[in-house]
């Protein structure tokens, strides 16, 4: 066990025959006292300091551990939201593609269908063209046909005959 001041203090030596100065030993274990009271004071401050160190030491250990498992939870966290963007991206994509084949399916139905009906119009033309046609000629025949020529010689003496005829049946 160490010494104390008051240790120190209460010794007393023997005294022998022409033993040392009284006063002399007195003066040095005086000083002797003082100093290791600061010597034992300054070591209980540093205990004190070095406690108080440990106690902010296991403070800040602990937010650094807490620090660490929060960025550990962030990065997972920032992980799951990486990947679920990317499921995420994925299904529009392919939602997309879907909707896009579709549409072009659509498309190319529906241009089918357009020049299916193009050429059924086209054929309705020429049919409807060549009938036409022929119905002109017919009456371009019937034009060019002698019969007219003979109405042209009808006398008015027929016609006055016809006119009697008519008057006759109104009256």
């Amino acid at each position: 066990m160490p010494l104390t001041p008051l240790d120190i203090h209460n010794k007393e030596f023997t005294r022998g025959f022409r033993g040392y100065d009284e006063d002399e030993v007195n003066e040095f274990l005086d000083q002797v006292i003082k100093d290791y009271e600061i010597v034992i004071r300054e070591k209980k401050d540093l205990q004190d300091r070095v406690y108080e160190l440990e106690e902010k030491l296991k403070h800040f250990s602990n937010i650094e551990t807490t620090l660490n498992k929060s960025i550990l939870v962030a990065q997972e966290t920032a992980e799951d939201v990486r990947r679920n963007a990317e499921k995420e991206a994925k299904l529009i994509i392919k939602e997309s593609e879907k909707n896009a084949d579709r549409i072009v399916n659509e498309a190319l139905s529906k241009s089918r269908k357009i020049a299916l009906e193009i050429e059924e119009l086209k054929k309705q033309s020429s049919v409807y063209r060549t009938r036409f046609k022929m119905l002109l000629e017919a009456q371009l025949e019937m034009l060019n046909n002698d019969e007219w020529d003979k109405l042209s010689e009808f006398t008015e003496e027929e016609e006055e005959g016809t006119n009697e005829s008519f008057e006759n049946v109104k009256g």
